[in-house]
C-alpha cells in the first residue's frame, strides 16, 4: 500500500480570489463611472454656458 502525495490547491485558490477581487472592483469602477455620467454631463454643459467672452467698452 503505497499512498499517493496529496495535491497542493493553494496556489490555485489564491489565484482564484485574486480574480474574484480583481473583477470586483472593476465592476464597481464600471458602475461609479455610470453613477456620475449625468452629473458630468452636467458640469460639461456648464462650463460651455460659462465660457462666454465679455468684451468690455470703455468710454
Amino acid at each position: 500500500m503505497s499512498e499517493e502525495p496529496k495535491k497542493d490547491y493553494s496556489v490555485f485558490y489564491i489565484a482564484g480570489v485574486a480574480l474574484l477581487s480583481v473583477a470586483v472592483i472593476v465592476a464597481v469602477k464600471m458602475t461609479e463611472n455610470e453613477k456620475f455620467a449625468p452629473i458630468k454631463q452636467q458640469l460639461e454643459e456648464e462650463a460651455t454656458q460659462m465660457n462666454i467672452r465679455v468684451i468690455s467698452t470703455t468710454e
